[in-house]
């Protein structure tokens, strides 16, 4: 596994403003939740997805197909707590749920050897 230094920081950076866009967004009473919640979600997934390299290129692609997939995943359900009124848990569970589903399958690819 190699870490690409730049495109990584991009992708952090880009989950910041995606983060800020909830949280402005939001007119409810759970702003940081919310923004900090996607930020999470968000960066875990475009990490995975422009800031790492495995050794195998198989593993990368699929690595980074999941991630697109999970981090639009996250978009859509941010968006739908964005404009809704909702409760903690609700929110904690269901997009923690949803981020370890996505830590658990990109760790069983990443121990698969092709």
């Amino acid at each position: 596994m190699k870490v690409k230094l730049v495109p990584a920081i991009v992708a952090v950076l880009l989950s910041a403003l995606i983060a800020y866009g909830f949280w402005s967004f939001h007119s409810f009473e759970n702003k940081i939740l919310l923004a900090v919640g996607g930020f999470v979600f968000c960066a875990a997934t475009l990490f995975c997805t422009f800031g790492i390299n495995y050794e195998l290129p198989r593993t990368t692609t699929n690595i980074r197909f999941l991630s697109i997939t999970f981090f639009i995943i996250a978009l859509v359900s941010n968006l739908i707590f964005c404009f809704v009124n909702f409760s903690v848990p609700l929110y904690v569970i269901l997009n923690g749920i949803l981020l370890l589903i996505y830590i658990l399958i990109v760790y069983s690819i990443a121990k698969a050897k092709m």
